[in-house]
């Protein structure tokens, strides 16, 4: 069966955010694990995984990303915001804070759509508009009840959707961008791993113990650390492979199954404290995305001849 570019592009989006959303079990499994250790893997294994197929594809022109500064310059950033966000969900997941950085993501598809707006040109219509509004809305209510934003659900939404916006500007193929992300921040997962978290001075900046307390961890534990490269690198793929194919609005739309699932896992699986302030922004998030999957079955009205 033919698929159009579209059609792809929605079965790649949906397919990655089914796996994001399930990623935060993966994590929790590994949480006798530093989470800055964890985030180190991530790159470095991510980065062997993909360097791998592609020199068995004979593939070396990303290694010559360089050669182009503006090209160069937008992969280091996204490098940069993907591992900030990488960190920012290991690290609020083994925290306890699986529903903040699910309503994060929730946030993302209404950040995204304004992003498609601002730098794209993609139009948006009425309800469209008064959906980030309400979003908006929920965000400063939280804010004035707690005496602070929500971060981390800001950080992780931010960094994802400027990610998503530089991976559209950016023409490399999927598999080509993730190798060079992940090569660009190598030195920062390598200081990762050998950065004393919590230790005294007199330690000194590095430290060759630091891992040492890997040797202690269960089985399946370690089992599951070679497999961190794939679950990295899978949904990252997917959804490289789509944003190329299908407008950010529509890829914002695709979004909201990802973080639905995590929220599900946070409340049900993981028992995390829901306060009452979080039922207003979620409230707020949940009409807004209602609207905005409304808005995708409205019809523009013809224009007069």
């Amino acid at each position: 069966m033919n698929l159009t570019p579209f059609r792809k592009g929605i079965i790649f989006a949906v397919s990655g955010y089914l796996v994001w959303g399930f990623l935060p079990i993966y994590w929790k499994l590994l949480g006798a694990i530093n989470p800055f250790h964890i985030l180190s893997f991530r790159i470095l294994f991510s980065l062997m995984l993909i360097s791998c197929i592609l020199f068995i594809m004979k593939n070396f022109s990303w290694l010559k990303f360089f050669s182009d500064k503006r090209k160069g310059f937008h992969m280091t950033l996204a490098g940069i915001l993907l591992c900030g966000n990488w960190g920012l969900f290991i690290w609020a997941v083994n925290n306890g804070y699986t529903i903040e950085a699910a309503l994060g993501y929730y946030m993302n598809p209404l950040i995204s759509i304004v992003m498609g707006l601002c730098f794209f040109r993609e139009r948006l219509n009425l309800l469209q508009w008064i959906a980030f509004g309400i979003v908006t809305a929920g965000v400063l209510i939280v804010t004035a009840i707690t005496g602070s934003p929500p971060w981390i659900s800001l950080g992780l939404a931010f960094s994802f959707a400027f990610y998503g916006m530089i991976k559209k500007t950016v023409k490399f193929s999927a598999l080509e961008s993730l190798g060079v992300e992940t090569l660009v921040v190598t030195p920062i997962a390598l200081m990762l791993l050998f950065i004393p978290f919590g230790a005294t001075h007199t330690d000194g900046f590095f430290n060759l113990q630091t891992m040492s307390y890997m040797a202690d961890l269960p089985i399946l534990t370690l089992i599951l650390i070679p497999f961190i490269g794939l679950a990295s690198s899978l949904p990252l793929f997917l959804f490289a492979k789509g944003v190329k194919m299908i407008p950010l609005s529509t890829l914002g739309f695709c979004q909201f199954l990802s973080p639905t699932i995590t929220f599900l896992i946070g409340v049900f699986l993981f028992r995390e404290p829901f306060p009452m302030h979080n039922f207003i922004v979620f409230g707020c998030i949940w009409a807004a995305a209602v609207l905005y999957i409304i808005s995708f079955n409205i019809k523009p009205k013809p224009e007069n001849p």
